[in-house]
């Protein structure tokens, strides 16, 4: 199953999370392999997106909040590196729609 076109990304978790160096779960030193910065976060946006228009998610687990699915694959950058990755999705059982949660270096 792919994810909707209408699955949420906020910026604002790529602009102050993944984007961000953290002193614990830091993801942008990683990021910044394929050139993916502060500087340029729509490219990064770009990439996830293009990611679940081509990847199937895979259904993980369900909480209260939802039920998570997982999408894993390459994020390309502007600039032609790859990143092998798994993002991770929430459908919420609020509202029946999905969102971005995080995503996970593979190597």
């Amino acid at each position: 199953m792919k994810l909707p076109p209408t699955t949420t990304i906020p910026i604002r978790k790529l602009t102050h999370y993944l984007l961000v160096p953290r002193e614990h779960d830091d993801k942008s030193k990683f990021l910044a392999l394929a050139d993916f910065t502060l500087q340029n976060p729509n490219a990064l946006l770009i990439a996830i997106r293009r990611l679940i228009a081509t990847q199937d998610a895979i259904e993980d687990c369900a909480n209260d909040y939802g039920v998570f699915f997982h999408v894993d694959g390459d994020l390309m950058s502007p600039t032609n590196k790859l990143l092998s990755v798994r993002t991770i999705w929430i459908r919420r059982k609020i509202d029946g729609l999905f969102h971005f949660v995080t995503l996970i270096p593979l190597r």
